[in-house]
């Protein structure tokens, strides 16, 4: 359901930018800056995210063939990606957040 969600943010974030493109409108500099620092956030978040699942997949399988030290180890590896994989989202939604307040600001003028 992470991956899902991921998914759907850069979904939204590529029709944005389409829709953006599309409208001929002159883009501020600004939200240029802002949506490519939220593609490449996204983009490490599903890194993150996809590696930490595939790590804790690795730690199944270690356990299940009696290496419980060393699937520890990778599950904790598992969890410290997730978390980062976390982290970033909350900066995404944070910059997500500047920009709709830019917007609304240029709104206001």
């Amino acid at each position: 359901m992470l991956l899902l969600a991921y998914t759907n943010r850069f979904f939204a974030l590529a029709a944005l930018i389409r829709s953006l493109s599309s409208d001929g409108k002159p883009v501020h500099s600004e939200q240029l800056k802002n949506l490519r620092r939220r593609i490449s956030i996204i983009r490490r978040m599903q890194e993150a995210g996809v590696m930490s699942f595939a790590l804790c997949v690795l730690c199944m399988i270690f356990i299940y063939i009696g290496l419980n030290k060393i699937g520890s180890f990778i599950f904790g590896s598992s969890l410290l990606l997730l978390l980062y994989s976390l982290l970033l989202s909350v900066i995404e939604i944070r910059i997500s957040v500047d920009a709709l307040n830019l917007h609304l600001k240029e709104m206001g003028e």
